[in-house]
C-alpha cells in the first residue's frame, strides 16, 4: 500500500519504523516542528525543515532548534 507520498513501503521499512527507538525519534521531530510552528507560524516553515543544531539527543530547547531550507538541512552530515 502506498503512503501519502505515493511510495510503496516494504515490510522491512514498516517494521523498522515501528521500532520503539524510531517511534521516539519521530515523536521528538514532530514535537520540534510543532514548537517552531507555534513560535514562527506555519507560513514561515512552508518548504523548510526544523533543524536540531546539536542533534536530537540535546532535546527540543529553543537554543537547539532553527528553521533551515530543506536542501541545506538534508545535505548536512
Amino acid at each position: 500500500m502506498a503512503g501519502k507520498s505515493g511510495r510503496v513501503y516494504s515490510a522491512y521499512d514498516k517494521a523498522y519504523q515501528a521500532r520503539p527507538e524510531q517511534v521516539k525519534k519521530r515523536v521528538m521531530r514532530n514535537a520540534a516542528r510543532r514548537l517552531m510552528i507555534k513560535k514562527h507560524g506555519k507560513a514561515a516553515l512552508k518548504g523548510k525543515d526544523v533543524d536540531h543544531i546539536k542533534g536530537t539527543k540535546a532535546g527540543n530547547g529553543s537554543g537547539n532548534l532553527r528553521v533551515i531550507s530543506k536542501k541545506a538541512n538534508r545535505s548536512r552530515k
